[in-house]
């Protein structure tokens, strides 16, 4: 038995055969329907699309014959590759000093004719054959040898085609775990920016609304109060004596101070009404649609809660400036809403601390 010398392009012809990730895959009906077109037109009982990997001869399909692979001094169609543009026809492998004693030939398997037609793809590498098997001498007639060569040719275009449409579905795969990583990364990035924007305009102790977002607020309720006709009230709440809160007990007590009287001012204002830091130990409350009694009322409620909480280190108080100005009024702007109750809280606070006090109304 005589092994088959290797190609001159080797090393290529193999990165070709890898390249196409058929080896060692599983049967496919369109290789299958290959070899048995090739063993009917040839009139052979068996028939293989054989591949040679340098090593061995594997078998992507097999009719009529046992075997899914051999080892390359074995094979046949070792030999078939070193001419790529040609068919090899061995009419009696007994008679064929490379083969007669070839374990395919003496042995369970009996081969006497066989014809491989090489597999080359357009760059002139023959990855293996088409071939057909008989166990008795015989010849191919002209007509069988061009069918056979033209069914190789589907079979090296069902190998591309396979290739192509394994690449297309690898590119398909990468472009979903893209598309999905870039809606995993925008989705992040919207709630990076809702946090963001959160934080703009969230006052970091509190977790009220900023004095930025407070005049954003502020701008909004004018505006949506004269398109309804409604009036607008407001609220400007201090701490009392804070400053002495803060010298007694420390910055650390007066931040978890602010943070639970910010705690106190949401728990009893309306879901619809706006609360905010104005700075320091003063929080405004913006109350939508609310006329001066209610605003009062409403204050009252806020201070009586504040004085009633259960306080760690010592009760706090707070005075509170109320103004209410209805749509249209020259004083109903950002500005001086918040300069009247400025001045209302400064009576409050002149009168002894822990009131309310609404603003004057001023002559139009």
């Amino acid at each position: 038995m005589r092994s088959a010398a290797f190609p001159d392009n080797e090393l290529e012809r193999i990165e070709a055969l890898k390249d196409l990730a058929i080896l060692d895959s599983v049967p496919e009906q369109s290789f299958d329907d290959l070899a048995l077109l090739a063993a009917t037109i040839c009139d052979a009982p068996a028939s293989l699309v054989s591949l040679d990997d340098g090593q061995r001869q594997w078998f992507k399909s097999s009719h009529g014959i046992g075997l899914e692979q051999t080892g390359r001094e074995m094979s046949f169609c070792a030999h078939a590759i070193l001419q790529p543009g040609e068919i090899m026809e061995v009419p009696d492998a007994t008679q064929d000093e490379r083969f007669a004693d070839n374990p395919l030939v003496t042995g369970e398997q009996q081969v006497r004719f066989y014809v491989g037609a090489p597999l080359v793809t357009e760059e002139g590498h023959a990855l293996g054959t088409l071939c057909v098997l008989d166990r008795r001498p015989r010849h191919l007639k002209p007509h069988q040898r061009a069918a056979l060569q033209a069914l190789a040719r589907q079979t090296v275009a069902q190998l591309t085609l396979r290739s192509v449409r394994r690449a297309l579905q690898k590119s398909l795969e990468d472009t979903r775990t893209y598309q999905a990583a870039l809606e995993d990364y925008q989705d992040r990035l919207r709630q990076l920016n809702i946090r963001l924007q959160a934080l703009a305009i969230t006052d970091s102790l509190t977790g009220v609304y900023n004095r930025l977002a407070l005049a954003q607020q502020l701008t909004q309720a004018l505006a949506h109060a004269a398109r309804a006709q409604e009036p607008v009230s407001l609220l400007l709440v201090d701490a009392d004596y804070f400053k002495a809160f803060n010298d007694t007990f420390g910055h650390q007590a007066g931040d978890e101070a602010l943070c639970t009287l910010a705690q106190v001012i949401r728990a009893v204002v309306r879901e619809a009404d706006i609360v905010a830091r104005y700075g320091g130990e003063e929080f405004v409350v913006i109350l939508p649609a609310t006329d001066g009694a209610g605003a009062s009322a409403l204050a009252e409620r806020v201070r009586t809660a504040v004085q009633t909480s259960g306080w760690i280190h010592r009760n706090l108080t707070v005075s509170i400036g109320v103004v209410t100005r209805p749509p249209g009024h020259p004083r109903c702007t950002t500005e001086l809403l918040i300069a009247d109750a400025d001045a209302a809280l400064y009576r409050a606070k002149a009168a002894g601390r822990n009131q309310v006090v609404s603003a004057e109304e001023p002559r139009i």
